[in-house]
């Protein structure tokens, strides 16, 4: 059975995508690529579920550092 339409993405933890963005804090076309190599899902897609991850209490208890920082970049007023 097939379903048009339908994309099954992998679909990280919290966790993961905390400790991945740890481990790439700086953006580049590098990143994109290992984005899209580790998680299988285009880079707009991780940003939206890092910002998610980042708000959620299990990404804060396993990456608070991590998290906090990705949260005050979200609170930083854009000039």
């Amino acid at each position: 059975m097939s379903v048009v339409g339908c994309s099954m993405w992998f679909m990280p933890t919290p966790a993961e995508l905390l400790a991945f963005e740890g481990e790439w804090p700086v953006w580049s076309g590098r990143k994109d690529e290992a984005i899209r190599a580790t998680f299988g899902i285009p880079p707009a897609r991780y940003f939206m579920l890092l910002f998610d991850a980042a708000a959620s209490m299990e990404g804060q208890a396993a990456q608070p550092l991590v998290a906090h920082r990705i949260s005050a970049r979200l609170m930083k007023p854009k000039r």
